[in-house]
């Protein structure tokens, strides 16, 4: 496998002075963003392919082991500070179970039963959709979710750093590959290896959440508020797009109880009622805004 060979360039570097490692390791990073760049399209048919299928009520998995599963938890938890999204819409697949967050659990990734039957006890469905991360692309614990979460016909995306990996296969029609090579340092593929799955996700994900309207202009407008420094955050962007002088803003977010996209519905003069009525319509929050301000 292409991640755990080794770079005859770098076959010294723990005998080379730590400014040229670090210099090597971080070349190695940036060329593991690249290799993510290379695959933008397929991550662009995968994200509008999953925000079709989730609709209002499918939900967001993550599947991994070691360093692959704790970089899907990382992205999952915050899609919901960042954009909104419902907790109860998230579920991740962790082999080991959540000890794993903090600590190895031997020989729990072998299992590729278990992967399945943690897909089949939550339930996964056609709404759905299963994101999943292995850097050998022959885990064992991801392929049974993907197969099973394709069984029982949720959409599955799957990221791996080895070509022609029976994960991408599971995956089917997106299994994407991140070209990462070699590790500056044999034995792990927590550096390129798990720089390029991180920032993969972060497109993702993000894609996704654009597709399904939760950005406005550039803006997180369905962030939760959960601290002071986002409250002036939010009160910013009200006052951005509704156009509104700072106490108007700050009154409107408080009418609609932090929500900012009801907030600046009521900035552009609707009362709390009327705003929440017309974020539930589904028109889009961006013709909402264009209609008021007209």
């Amino acid at each position: 496998m292409s991640t755990e060979s080794i770079d005859p360039d770098l076959k010294e570097i723990d005998r080379w002075p730590l400014e040229r490692a670090i210099a090597a390791i971080l070349a190695g990073q940036g060329r593991a963003v690249a290799a993510v760049a290379q695959v933008s399209p397929q991550i662009a048919d995968a994200a509008n392919a999953a925000a079709g299928r989730l609709g209002s009520s499918g939900r967001i998995a993550y599947a991994g082991a070691g360093t692959s599963g704790r970089i899907g938890v990382q992205d999952g938890v915050e899609l919901t500070p960042t954009f909104g999204w419902p907790e109860d819409r998230l579920a991740f697949f962790l082999a080991g179970g959540p000890d794993a967050m903090m600590r190895a659990v031997e020989g729990a990734e072998d299992d590729e039963h278990a992967g399945r039957m943690a897909v089949s006890d939550a339930g996964l469905g056609r709404a759905d959709v299963l994101i999943a991360l292995a850097a050998s692309g022959r885990t064992p614990f991801t392929i049974g979710a993907v197969r099973e979460a394709r069984e029982r016909g949720a959409l599955a995306i799957a990221f791996a750093n080895n070509p022609d990996s029976p994960l991408m296969a599971a995956a089917g029609e997106h299994g994407i590959l991140l070209a990462t090579g070699p590790e500056a340092i044999a034995g792990s593929t927590r550096l390129g290896a798990g720089t390029a799955q991180k920032a993969a996700l972060n497109a993702l994900s993000t894609a996704i959440m654009l597709k399904l309207g939760l950005v406005y202009r550039g803006l997180m407008v369905n962030m939760r508020i959960s601290n002071a420094k986002l409250e002036g955050r939010a009160i910013a962007m009200i006052e951005s797009v509704a156009g509104a002088d700072a106490d108007r803003a700050k009154d409107a977010l408080a009418m609609a109880e932090g929500d900012i996209r009801t907030a600046v519905l009521i900035a552009l003069g609707l009362d709390r009622a009327a705003a929440r009525q017309a974020l539930s319509t589904g028109e889009p929050f961006e013709a909402l805004v264009e209609r008021l301000r007209a």
